[in-house]
Formats: structure tokens, C-alpha cells, sequence
């Protein structure tokens, strides 16, 4: 394991970051959509998410590059990855700052439960990691988009900690980013085990804490193993957390105009 990070490469035809945004949690913020039971990637890629050049992500290897689909397909590694709600996301919000470049920093893992979130663990530290070396290129960190839970509805203990857990890694990213305005828009998860997803639901919803927005996935159409988001409710949930970042974090009169 390498222990000096490896120095920022950017190709010097590519453009520079000027909003960056962390896309983590687990498998739905990675991205399943247009995976089969057989886990395989259909390969399809709804207009709203396609790429763009003022669209790039940060790889596995802290290169900046175009981004396109599957935008976790380097981090989430040990699952096939398909479409998440990232380039959907992007475009929206691309389309209302104008002309300047949106940096995304895919951070997520499939079947992870917040503790393994925690600081000190290797998820944690990893995402810290990414996302200091992401605005050596002097971009502007705008946002944590936090899709994670379904893996703590398994169990009453983890269900019931949810709340104190998720307020401490908003406050840990917080300061360990130097950022303790940091927005944060976590989505309240879809799916789960029965016995104990409104207890995380409950918990994700009643989160009070300055600039932490909710957006609520319930309701949104599962594909057949009742658990990912189907591609088009991948497309539906980036447009809403552009709208929740553009509502909530971005003034009317800075849309086309923020510096």
C-alpha cells in the first residue's frame, strides 16, 4: 500500500474544476441502474446523463478525466456498476452555472454500513483523501451528496445508531475538510429490510443540523431485486438533488454567474 499520495495529474487539454462535488455511500450512489440479475451492464445511457467536456470526474487514480458511465466504475469495485443518479446530476447543475467545469469525486461502495464510514476506517479516510487532492486544481467543494443506509435496516442496533452515526460523519468530513459549512444532501433510502428501514428513514429525515438537506427516494421505482434503483429513477433522483443544490445552496441570481 502506497503511503504518499501520488501527485494530481491532469491531461493539460482537459478543463479545470471549478465546482466540485463528493458522490458517496453505498451501491445506489455507485450506481446499479441497467445491471441484470446476471450482472451485467446493459450499456445504456439515458440522454440526461450523458457526457459532456465540463463534466469530469477524479479517477482511482486522482487523474481528472471526462466523466461518463459508469462514473464508480473504478471505486466500487467489487460489483458491476451501471448508471447512478452522478451524470444526471451533473448536467442539471452544469446547465444552471453556466459555462464553468463540475468536478465529481466518486467515493462510493456497494454493501456498506456506516460504521465502516467512520473516521479512521478506510472508506472514510479514502474519501477525505480524494477529495483534498480534487481541489489542488483551486476548485471549490460544494457539496457531499450522501446516498448510503439499506446495510443498517439489517439489524436494530445499527438501525437505532444510525442518527448519532451520520451526524458524526457530517461533523468529521466537516472538519477534516476545513469546510464547517459544508452542504451536505443526504437521500432518505427506498429500500431495505422491513423490519428496520423506517427506523433509518426516520433517522435520515430528522437529521436538524445547518445546511444537511434530505431528499426522500421513497416512492422511486426498484428494479427487481426490490433493493437498486431502476436507471430511470436514477436519472429522476440526480435531477432532484440538482434541485435540492440549486434551491437550498445557490441564490437565483448566481445561476448563470457564479464565480
Amino acid at each position: 500500500m502506497e503511503t504518499d499520495i501520488p501527485i494530481l495529474e491532469q491531461d493539460q487539454s482537459s478543463p479545470t474544476p471549478k465546482h466540485i462535488f463528493i458522490l458517496s455511500g453505498q451501491s445506489n450512489m455507485a450506481g446499479r441502474g441497467g445491471v441484470s440479475k446476471h450482472h451485467h451492464w446493459d450499456g445504456i445511457v439515458p440522454p440526461d446523463c450523458q457526457p459532456h467536456p465540463s463534466i469530469i470526474r477524479l479517477s482511482a487514480k486522482l487523474n481528472w478525466e471526462e466523466a461518463h458511465e459508469p462514473l464508480h466504475c473504478d471505486i466500487d469495485t467489487r460489483k458491476v456498476c451501471g448508471v447512478g443518479p452522478g451524470m444526471s446530476f451533473a448536467n442539471a447543475v452544469r446547465e444552471q452555472l453556466g459555462s464553468e467545469c463540475v468536478g465529481l469525486v466518486p467515493c462510493a461502495v456497494g454493501g456498506t454500513a456506516i460504521k465502516e464510514w467512520a473516521r479512521g476506517q478506510h472508506l472514510y479516510e479514502s474519501m477525505v483523501k480524494r477529495t483534498k487532492e480534487s481541489v489542488k486544481s483551486k476548485g471549490e467543494i460544494k457539496a457531499l451528496l450522501w446516498y448510503q443506509g439499506e446495510t443498517d435496516t439489517s439489524s436494530h442496533h445499527d438501525a437505532t445508531a444510525y442518527k448519532a452515526n451520520m451526524e458524526t460523519l457530517i461533523h468529521n468530513v466537516r472538519q477534516d475538510l476545513g469546510l464547517p459549512s459544508l452542504p451536505v444532501i443526504q437521500v432518505a433510502i427506498a429500500s431495505g429490510d422491513a423490519r428496520y428501514i423506517k427506523t433509518v428513514r426516520e433517522a435520515q429525515l430528522g437529521i436538524n443540523l445547518p445546511n444537511v438537506i434530505c431528499v426522500d427516494a421513497k416512492g422511486l421505482p426498484l428494479k427487481e431485486d426490490h433493493l437498486h434503483l431502476t436507471t430511470e429513477a436514477q436519472v429522476k433522483l440526480g435531477h432532484m438533488l440538482a434541485d435540492a443544490f440549486l434551491t437550498h445552496f445557490i441564490a437565483p441570481s448566481q445561476s448563470s454567474s457564479l464565480a
